[in-house]
C-alpha cells in the first residue's frame, strides 16, 4: 500500500487489538471456542474457590435478570445435596454460558467468567495470544523515536495485558504506555477519543488511532484524532467510498514517522 507519512504533531500512536495487531480468526476461533470447550471442566476444577463462586453469582443474577428473554437458561441454587445435584448446577451454568455466547451477549457476568479462563489458559500455555509479525519491531522502532503508544479495545484491560503478556513474540507489555477499554467510553463515539487525550495529557490531533474498523475511525476523526484503516488478512471489507476516504495500511512497517521522513 506504500508509505502512509505521519504527521508532525502527533506524539502518541492508540492501536486497536482485534485485525489490527492481533487475527480477527484469533478471538473467533481460539478464544472463543476455548471457553465453549472447557468452561464445565474450568468449573469443576475451581468450584470450591471464593473467586469462581464470585463468577457463578453474578452469572446466576444475569439469568434472573434475563428469564423473559426466550431460551433463557436458569440456573438454580445449590442446595448441598450430593454429588449428582452439583453436576446438575454446572451442567446448568455451562448452558448458560453458551446460550449467552451463541448470542454474543457482552454481559459483565459472561465477561468475567471468560476473563478468569483465559487468564488460567494463558498462564498453563494452553494459548498464546496472536500478534502480526510487523506489530513488535514497528512499535519498538516508534518507541526509539520517541513515540508513546497505547491500546484501545473493547476487550477488558485485563484481557488485552493477558494477550500481549502471553504472546507469541513474548511477554511484551513493556512496549505499551497505557490501556484503554470501554470504560473510557465506546470506541464509536468520539468523546471517548477526546477523554483518551485527556487522561494522556496531550490534544487528539497529537494523537493517531489505528483500527480496522470505519465507524470508530470515523468517530476518532469526529474528535479531531489522526486516523489509519487497517487492512489485514480476515477483517471485514471496506467500501469503495471507505477506500478512497481514509488513509490505508496494511502493515505497522508502512507509517513514516516525522522523524524519518
Amino acid at each position: 500500500m506504500g508509505v502512509l507519512p505521519v504527521p508532525a504533531e502527533v506524539r502518541a500512536i492508540l492501536l486497536d487489538i482485534e485485525g489490527t495487531t492481533t487475527p480477527i480468526a484469533f478471538v473467533q476461533e481460539t478464544l472463543f471456542p476455548y471457553i465453549k470447550d472447557n468452561v464445565k471442566e474450568y468449573l469443576r476444577a475451581h468450584w470450591e474457590e471464593e473467586e469462581c463462586q464470585r463468577d457463578v453469582g453474578l452469572l446466576r443474577k444475569q439469568a434472573q435478570e434475563d428469564s423473559s428473554l426466550d431460551g433463557a437458561v436458569p440456573i438454580p441454587l445449590e442446595s448441598g445435596s450430593g454429588e449428582e445435584e452439583l453436576e446438575r448446577v454446572i451442567q446448568a451454568v455451562v448452558d448458560n454460558v453458551h446460550w449467552q455466547m451463541s448470542l454474543d451477549r457482552k454481559t459483565t457476568a459472561l465477561k468475567q467468567l471468560q476473563g478468569h479462563m483465559w487468564r488460567a489458559a494463558y498462564a498453563t500455555g494452553h494459548v498464546k495470544g496472536e500478534i502480526f509479525e510487523d506489530v513488535v519491531p514497528a512499535i519498538r522502532k516508534w518507541r526509539e523515536a520517541g513515540m508513546k503508544v497505547y491500546i484501545y479495545s473493547s476487550g477488558s484491560i485485563e484481557a488485552q495485558k493477558l494477550l500481549f503478556g502471553y504472546s507469541t513474540e513474548g511477554d511484551i507489555l513493556e512496549l505499551f504506555d497505557g490501556h484503554f477499554d470501554t470504560k473510557i467510553g465506546p470506541k464509536v463515539e468520539s468523546e471517548s477519543y477526546r477523554r483518551i487525550a485527556a487522561s494522556i495529557g496531550c490534544a487528539t490531533n497529537n494523537i493517531l488511532f489505528l483500527t480496522d474498523v470505519p465507524r470508530e475511525a470515523n468517530a476518532a476523526e469526529e474528535a479531531d484524532t489522526h486516523v489509519a484503516v487497517v487492512i489485514r488478512p480476515g477483517n471485514a471489507g471496506l467500501t469503495d467510498d471507505e477506500k478512497s476516504y481514509y488513509s490505508l495500511i496494511s502493515s505497522f512497517t508502512e507509517l513514516l514517522l516525522p522523524s524519518s521522513a
